[in-house]
C-alpha cells in the first residue's frame, strides 16, 4: 500500500509543477520519501511540466523521412523560434520521426504510446521538453505511400528548419515519374491544395458551393437561361484552388497538375502537406 497520502501528491505538485501520474510514481519509487522524489523528478526532467501544459506552441518543425514505398511525415511544436532552431529540439523531431516510421503509427496516440529507449514517445518529449524549458507537442503525423513517395521541406526563414513538408506518392518509379512527383511536391508546398482529386471532395461542400454559386449569379441579375453554364463556371473555379490535380502548375500556369502527370505517364496516389501552426 502507498505509503503517502493526496496531500502528498498535491503538495509535491506544487513544488515541482510536474503533472500528477509523474509524482505518483516519484513517490512509488521513492517509497514516499518527499524530498527523494523530487530528486528523481529533477532527474527525469519532469518539473514544470504541468506548468506548460497551457502554454501556447505555434512554433516548431516539421520532418519527413522517405523509406521504400512509403514516406513518413512529423510536425513537432514548441513555443517560440529560439527553441525551433535549438539543436537539442531538432535532435528530438528527428527522435520522434525515426520512432514514427519504426512504428508505423496511423496517429499521434499511436506514435505517443510507443516505446522508444525504453520509454514511450510521450514520456520522452515531455522530458525533453522539461530540459528545453517549453512545451513540446508532437501535433501531426503522416504516412503516404505509393510506388514512388517524393518528400519536399521548405524553410520559410533560413534561420529556422523546415515549416513546410510535403509527401507525395505516384503509381510509378520511372524517371520521369520520380521528376513530377518532386516538382508537384514543390507545387504543393506553395499552393497548399486540400484535396487530390474532386473525388474526394465532401458532397455536402459541392453543393454549397454550387447553391452560393446560383443565389450568387441571380443576386448579380444573371439571364435564367445562363444559370447552369455560369454555376458550372464558378464550380471550375471552386475545384482549381483546392483540388491538387486541378491547379494550375506553378511552373507552368498553361497545365494542370493532372497534365504534368499524364505527360510523365504517372498518376498521383496520395499526398499530405503540414505547415507549422497551420
Amino acid at each position: 500500500m502507498a505509503n503517502y497520502t493526496a496531500a502528498d501528491i498535491k503538495a509535491l505538485r506544487e513544488r515541482t509543477g510536474a503533472g500528477m501520474m509523474d509524482v505518483k510514481k516519484a513517490l512509488d519509487e521513492a517509497n514516499g520519501d518527499a524530498e527523494k522524489a523530487i530528486e528523481i523528478i529533477r532527474i527525469k526532467g519532469l518539473k514544470g511540466a504541468t506548468k506548460r501544459e497551457g502554454r501556447s506552441t505555434a512554433e516548431g518543425l516539421v520532418a519527413a523521412k522517405v523509406e521504400g514505398n512509403a514516406g513518413v511525415m512529423i510536425e513537432i511544436n514548441c513555443e517560440t523560434d529560439f527553441v525551433a532552431k535549438n539543436d537539442k529540439f531538432i535532435e528530438l523531431a528527428n527522435k520522434v520521426l525515426d520512432a514514427a516510421v519504426a512504428s508505423g503509427a496511423a496517429d499521434v496516440d499511436a506514435l505517443l504510446a510507443y516505446e522508444l529507449d525504453g520509454k514511450t514517445v510521450g514520456d520522452v518529449v515531455v522530458e525533453e521538453g522539461a530540459v528545453l524549458g517549453e512545451k513540446v507537442v508532437v501535433r501531426r503525423v503522416a504516412r503516404v505511400e505509393g510506388t514512388k513517395v517524393a518528400a519536399y521541406l521548405h524553410k520559410t526563414s533560413k534561420d529556422l528548419p523546415a515549416q513546410v513538408g510535403v509527401l507525395l506518392a505516384v503509381d510509378s518509379d520511372s524517371e520521369a515519374a520520380a521528376t513530377a512527383a518532386h516538382d508537384v511536391a514543390v507545387h504543393t508546398a506553395a499552393m497548399a491544395p486540400t484535396y487530390l482529386s474532386r473525388d474526394e471532395v465532401p458532397a455536402e461542400r459541392v453543393q454549397d458551393e454550387r447553391r452560393i454559386a446560383d443565389e450568387t449569379a441571380r443576386a448579380e441579375g444573371k439571364p435564367e437561361k445562363a444559370l447552369e453554364k455560369i454555376v458550372e463556371g464558378r464550380l471550375t473555379g471552386f475545384f482549381k484552388e483546392i483540388v491538387l490535380v486541378d491547379q494550375a502548375f506553378a511552373k507552368d500556369a498553361k497545365k494542370s497538375v493532372g497534365q504534368i502527370f499524364e505527360e510523365a505517364g504517372t498518376k498521383p496516389v496520395a499526398f499530405a502537406r503540414f505547415r507549422v501552426g497551420a
